[in-house]
This record gives structure tokens, sequence and C-alpha cells, in this order.
């Protein structure tokens, strides 16, 4: 799954300059949740947190790749 969301995002979030550092899909307390770490050499701030998630959100929408409901988590390393 890792590599797939990776290919699909691709360079989409270079105007941002931050990479997907990992990604993991697990239970966080009750919930199935979707992680994504972003990082850069520099601070990520909380806005380009909010750009990214609004650029790979749609992005996962359409990969459909987790079929039951879960919440996507994005932050900065």
């Amino acid at each position: 799954m890792k590599e797939k969301i990776i290919e699909a995002v691709g360079d989409k979030l270079d105007n941002l300059g931050v990479v997907i550092d990992d990604i993991t899909y697990g239970k966080v307390d009750t919930e199935n949740t979707l992680t994504i770490v972003l990082d850069r050499e520099e601070i990520i701030t909380i806005n380009e947190v909010v750009m990214a998630t609004r650029i790979i959100n749609p992005i996962l929408d359409k990969l459909d790749l987790i079929k039951e409901s879960y919440t996507l988590d994005v932050y900065a390393k």
C-alpha cells in the first residue's frame, strides 16, 4: 500500500517542498487510521501540513485502497 500511495502522489507535493517519509495503517485506539508522515530539512508548518492533506486526500479517495472507513492522519516528522 505504501508504494502505491507514494507513486500516486508522485510529484504533487513538490510545490510544498515536502516528501512522504512513512505511511502506516492500523488501529489507533479503536479507529482504523492511515498515518502519513511528511518530512524535509526545514520545519514544516501546520499550514503546509493542511495543504499537503488537501492534496493527498482526493488521491486516496480515487485510489480506494482501503475498503473500510478510516481516519487520515497527516503530520510532520
